[in-house]
């Protein structure tokens, strides 16, 4: 599937690693100038204390074919986010897509932990920086991406409404930092659509990102040795699949046809018709409740 976004302006907000720079690179390949934030820079690490750079990623989309612009921002920081948008307002004069993938919280929420034991400080930390930083950035954001009709906001989130509503997702924290931002993709909606633009939250499924290879001491190219002690993970995807999802959805003349709706990367492909990136195609919610939580032995047949 080829797809151009040439001329169209992306702010991806979170990019510095996993999802967010799956989605900068591959709009980049579409040709489109994407800005890319995080705190995770070359001067400067997060408190991830993580190799990847907002400069790596920013590189890596102008190797696309794109052109990428890494701007160091704490999205908890209004004046920042300020800055920002204002930078984009006098550089480009629009601003096409935002992309609220910030999220930071991973160390922070304790697996199976009930509220009442959980560590207080660190789930609201995860909550900081999973739901007000998307607050902030949308608030500053929206005007510019407003300028112009047909501009995209894309929430992203993990796991379906549908999926989310019946599911416990990992803590009481992580379960409802989830849930808020799918129902910020809802609100966003109501509030966009009757002014020309769109908002959807998406969710890839379970993704080979830098943190997870590293979590099963695997890389992208031996990723399948991971299934040894996680046999499930062959429904597995790259970040550039749920790029190509975002890439599809800011070509499509009619994405308003999505507002305020809860969409997967497996789900578009089957409507878009891309693949990622070896050419299979996983439909990982699908094979969550029909094979993994309903106990079946693991096999992807059917799911990619």
């Amino acid at each position: 599937m080829s797809v151009t976004l040439d001329g169209k302006v992306a702010l991806v907000a979170g990019a510095t690693r996993g999802a967010g720079r799956g989605i900068a690179v591959e709009l980049g390949a579409a040709g489109a100038t994407v800005y890319v934030t995080g705190r995770s820079t070359r001067k400067q690490r997060s408190e991830y204390d993580r190799p990847e750079t907002i400069e790596d990623t920013a590189d890596l989309v102008t190797e696309a074919g794109g052109h990428g612009i890494a701007v160091p921002t704490d999205h908890l920081d209004p004046s920042q986010v300020r800055a920002l948008v204002d930078r984009i307002a006098t550089e480009q004069g629009r601003l096409d897509l935002l992309v609220n993938d910030i999220w930071g919280g991973e160390a922070l929420f304790e697996w199976e932990v009930p509220v009442w034991e959980h560590d207080l400080d660190k789930g609201l930390r995860l909550l900081r920086l999973a739901v007000e930083t998307h607050a902030i950035t949308s608030h500053h954001a929206l005007p510019l991406l407003l300028r112009n009709e047909g501009g995209l906001v894309v929430e992203m989130t993990d796991g379906t409404a549908e999926y989310n509503r019946d599911t416990y997702r990992n803590s009481f924290f992580y379960d409802l930092a989830k849930a808020a931002v799918l129902r910020m993709a809802f609100s966003l909606g109501h509030e966009l659509g009757s002014r020309g633009g769109t908002a959807v939250a998406l969710t890839p499924g379970w993704m080979r990102s830098e943190i997870m290879l590293d979590q099963f001491g695997v890389a992208e190219e031996t990723w399948r040795d991971a299934l040894e002690s996680e046999p499930h993970f062959c429904v597995s995807e790259t970040p550039r699949y749920v790029g190509r999802a975002v890439t599809a959805l800011t070509a499509d003349p009619r994405v308003g046809r999505w507002n305020g709706q809860s969409l997967s990367s497996g789900q578009l492909a089957r409507v878009y018709g891309f693949t990622d990136v070896d050419g299979s195609r996983p439909d990982a919610w699908r094979y969550l409740v029909e094979v993994q939580d309903a106990g079946k032995p693991a096999d992807a047949s059917g799911y990619r």
